[in-house]
């Protein structure tokens, strides 16, 4: 069986996406409302009741909405570190306590959910604590790294063991050096944890690239600061100068904010 994946919804208003086979699945991080999820679940032909589980990054409201709901109404297990759930617990944007759905993991700790294997991964970001996941299914090495503040050492050595990668590319410097948000909120953005920009992502995809990587879906795009096409040409351009041709080296798709992505096939 082969490997699905599917981003229900990706940026500052919500982010949820699913990875799964065709009898299981699970989402990472579950920042939109139940009926939003089931509905682009069922568009998609996937069963809501074939999720296993649930994997969350980091308490933020924007990835955490619905975990109190899915654990504790649909007893769906809930997997983050402890300090995650902590940030969970004392969330106002969380509805259901969390309690028998509740699952404490390690960072760089595997565990397993059926066929997969699964390791978080520290990922800097003024939250409680946030975590990448590194997910192995068979040969396919899938890692998604979101809301990152730079990119740390340890995020360099996850992604570049992958096959498939999901990262941040949250903001143009110009866009967000000259748009309407305060100057606090600027510096937290732009901080050393706070977000990616284009230019961060693309710097790191070019300067790591390896022939190990097949495709690469950027991710949490700023509404106010940022456009798909924009982030797209940023990294097309800096993986060029490099010699790394997009559409033949490896495919890259810029994830949308509010709608649902194509499913795509992981090999």
């Amino acid at each position: 069986m082969k490997l699905s994946f599917l981003s229900l919804a990706s940026g500052s208003s919500g982010n949820c996406y699913y990875l799964g086979t065709s009898e299981y699945g699970i989402l990472i991080d579950v920042g939109i409302g139940l009926r939003q999820i089931k509905k682009a679940l069922k568009d998609k032909g996937i069963d809501f009741e074939r999720i296993v589980a649930v994997l969350v990054t980091h308490d933020h409201a924007d990835h955490i909405k619905t975990a109190g709901c899915l654990g504790e109404k649909y007893n769906i297990p809930i997997y983050a570190t402890e300090r995650v759930h902590d940030g969970i617990d004392r969330s106002r944007y969380v509805e259901e306590t969390l309690h028998q759905s509740r699952r404490i993991i390690e960072k760089e700790n595997p565990f397993a959910l059926r066929d997969l294997r699964i390791e978080a991964f520290e990922v800097p970001h003024d939250s409680c604590d946030n975590v990448g996941y590194l997910i192995e299914y068979g040969s396919c090495r899938f890692t998604i790294a979101t809301d990152v503040g730079f990119v740390s050492d340890t995020v360099v050595r996850y992604l570049c063991r992958s096959n498939y990668i999901v990262l941040e590319a949250n903001y143009d410097e110009e866009m967000l050096r000259h748009g309407t948000y305060p100057e606090f909120l600027k510096e937290r953005v732009s901080g050393k944890y706070g977000h990616l920009s284009n230019r961060e992502a693309a710097e790191f995809l070019a300067t790591h690239y390896t022939r190990e990587w097949k495709a690469v879906w950027l991710c949490h795009l700023s509404r106010e600061n940022n456009h798909p096409e924009l982030a797209y040409k940023t990294v097309d351009m800096r993986l060029l100068q490099e010699g790394i041709r997009v559409g033949k080296d490896l495919s890259l798709n810029v994830l949308k904010r509010m709608t649902p992505s194509d499913v795509f096939e992981l090999e």
